[in-house]
């Protein structure tokens, strides 16, 4: 409390050292966000004072995860460099660097995703009557019934995030969920959230590259990846160490995100699209629906099931409604985020890392409202065999 707090008299100093400078609408405009600010660092500061502890950071401790404080501009230029000029279709031009580019995108945005979204890294169709944090429970526990999930069993979530859907399916199922992501810190807030949620019995978190897991070939009673291996190099990969992993007959279910028959390669609005998304989201590149169905077969599976969720029913609403909602939301946040920077409350380069998210939002959702782009290609594969 004392630091923050010392932190915030510092920051209020070189506020006031700059302030001459402005001019005078840029004063106003300041005069306005800094209301904003006061009265949300109030409300953070009292609930704290009060023993009120968030899930999630607040907008002052926003930090770059595994990245130290100082190098997260460094490492968010390096990043942004990786990736070709929109429009081209290049995604991360040197592919052998994609594990290490998407561990330090995790660093960069993990707590901007907690923050400002939840502890579920993914979208999900709306359903009617239904909220948000109702819908998402829904979209991840069909999965736990895909993979017929029981007591016993031992589930692996490939690129677990913070562990939102490894603590829904685990829940609902009864089963042992083993999470691994390439991020360090998002293990240590994945094992934070399993243990205070009360699932620390039914889940584990390993750190580890889903290219090359550091599990026993078939040990896994089923597999599942949300929005997360459209990360790998290459599809045939991630699929390749599943398909090793998994027990024969047992089921492997993603969610992939892909190109839709709507998605036109000569349009330059569609590649445009597709390149920020990539950039925005720290893709390698954007596959389509059949490259993603042809993988899982080239690695012995049998594909099962192949259905875009996100059209799949005609009374759900559309996946990226919640990103269209909350656009207001993201520019109030920017607006929050750089006066924390204005006043160095975090680390030098987090505006730019949301800058970044606030922008690929707006590609996001043109990609869903063309048809485009699709992030719930539910493809269900099957390890031959008998399951025992």
């Amino acid at each position: 409390m004392a630091t923050v707090l010392s932190t915030l008299s510092d920051g209020v100093k070189q506020v006031t050292d700059k302030i001459d400078s402005l001019s005078t609408e840029q004063k106003y405009a300041l005069g306005a966000v800094a209301g904003l600010i006061t009265s949300y660092s109030a409300f953070t500061l009292v609930s704290s004072a009060l023993g009120y502890k968030s899930n999630k950071p607040a907008a002052f401790e926003l930090t770059g995860g595994s990245i130290a404080a100082e190098n997260v501009a460094k490492e968010f230029k390096e990043y942004s460099s990786s990736y070709g000029s929109d429009g081209t279709g290049d995604g991360v031009l040197d592919r052998s660097k994609t594990v290490q580019l998407v561990d330090v995108f995790y660093s960069l945005v993990t707590d901007i995703y907690e923050w400002g979204w939840g502890q579920s890294f993914h979208f999900s169709p709306g359903l009617p009557g239904k909220g948000w944090k109702q819908s998402e429970a829904a979209h991840e526990a069909r999965i736990a019934t895909l993979l017929q999930a029981r007591p016993g069993d031992k589930i692996l979530d490939c690129g677990c995030g913070v562990g939102g859907p490894m603590r829904t399916i685990s829940a609902v199922s009864g089963a042992h969920v083993v999470g691994i992501t390439i991020n360090d810190y998002q293990v240590q807030r994945a094992t934070h959230h399993n243990q205070k949620q009360g699932l620390g019995p039914l889940t584990s978190v390993v750190r580890g590259d889903f290219t090359n897991m550091p599990f026993e070939a078939s040990s896994y009673d089923g597999a599942y990846a949300i929005e997360a291996t459209c990360h790998a190099p290459k599809l045939e990969q991630v699929y390749g160490e599943i398909y090793r992993v998994l027990k024969p007959g047992c089921i492997f279910v993603s969610y992939e995100w892909v190109s839709t028959p709507k998605f036109n390669p000569k349009d330059p609005e569609h590649m445009k699209v597709m390149d920020e998304i990539n950039f925005g989201n720290g893709l390698p590149e954007m596959r389509t629906w059949k490259e993603a169905e042809a993988a899982g077969k080239s690695v012995g599976f049998e594909l099962v099931w192949s259905q875009d969720l996100a059209i799949s029913s005609v009374v759900a609403g559309p996946w990226y409604a919640r990103l269209s909602t909350l656009t207001w939301m993201h520019n109030v946040n920017h607006a929050i985020v750089s006066f924390f920077d204005f006043i160095r409350m975090t680390p030098k380069g987090m505006k730019d890392v949301h800058l970044m998210l606030v922008r690929v939002a707006r590609s996001l959702i043109r990609g869903g409202e063309t048809g485009t782009f699709t992030p719930m290609q539910m493809l269900v594969f099957k390890k031959p065999g008998k399951r025992v």
